[in-house]
């Protein structure tokens, strides 16, 4: 009976020992992810999707999402070229293309992304002018797009899109700007005042030539004003009379 307690223990740790040899070698992986293999220290072909056997104790496996990561560009404080300071924003959207590499050249992938769009927004919206970067902000977004793929490409990361966010004024600067804006749409409505008075000048001068040439056209444009301010019965109207017309009571 003693050796009969033995050999069932022995047994229960053997069962033990393979279940957790089953769990630690066998993983699965989903079909976004991959799997970078290092054995004993080395590295060996990309594992995944799917059901993958790994040696446990001898294998070290690092999981990488193929899908594409969103990050947010903390704000930063920027100096522009001509010399007004503003908080700006952005985000980022990039994906591990080669996850061997962005294991292998860099400690961490997410992070050294992360301070290169940081630096990269610093260094080209520090070289645009503040109207540039209010109205032309899909160029500038082309321009850091194509910066920070550049320096991620070696780490096998992909760079697809990044949008400038938030561009956040001083109190003074923002007047400043209500202030340019009305100015020019003061301007914007003197000129459509003065080419509305030169169009109608133009008209002018040629109905003038017109009557000119047509005397009984006057009595027909005075006839014609007094019908249409006869019209409104609010108003009370004075209205010269001809000195022809007066002329006929005359005595002799």
């Amino acid at each position: 009976m003693p050796g009969m307690g033995g050999g069932f223990t022995s047994i229960v740790v053997i069962i033990f020992f393979v279940v957790y040899f089953l769990f630690a070698a066998i993983k699965i992986l989903k079909e976004y992810e991959r799997g970078v293999v290092f054995r004993l220290g080395r590295l060996i072909p990309l594992k995944g999707p799917g059901l993958i056997i790994i040696i446990p104790g001898i294998d070290k496996l690092v999981k990488v999402s193929l899908r594409t990561i969103t990050m947010d560009v903390p704000p930063q404080d920027i100096i522009t070229s001509d010399n007004v300071t503003v908080k700006v924003n952005a985000v980022i959207y990039f994906r591990p293309m080669e996850p061997t590499k962005a294991i292998t050249e860099v400690e961490d992938y997410f992070y050294a992304t992360s301070q290169i769009a940081q630096t990269a927004l610093r260094s080209i919206l520090g070289q645009s002018e503040l109207d540039d970067l209010l109205t032309k902000r899909d160029d500038i977004n082309v321009k850091l797009q194509k910066v920070i793929d550049d320096q991620t490409e070696p780490w096998g990361i992909k760079v697809s899109t990044v949008e400038v966010k938030n561009v956040d004024l001083p109190e003074n600067m923002q007047r400043a700007l209500a202030k340019q804006a009305e100015a020019e749409r003061e301007r914007r409505a003197k000129i459509i005042h003065a080419e509305g008075e030169l169009q109608a000048s133009v008209k002018l001068a040629e109905a003038a030539g017109v009557i000119a040439t047509q005397p009984s056209a006057m009595q027909l444009r005075y006839l014609q004003t007094l019908t249409e301010l006869g019209m409104s019965k609010s108003s009370t109207i004075v209205f010269p009379v001809p000195i022809d017309f007066l002329s006929s009571f005359k005595k002799d």
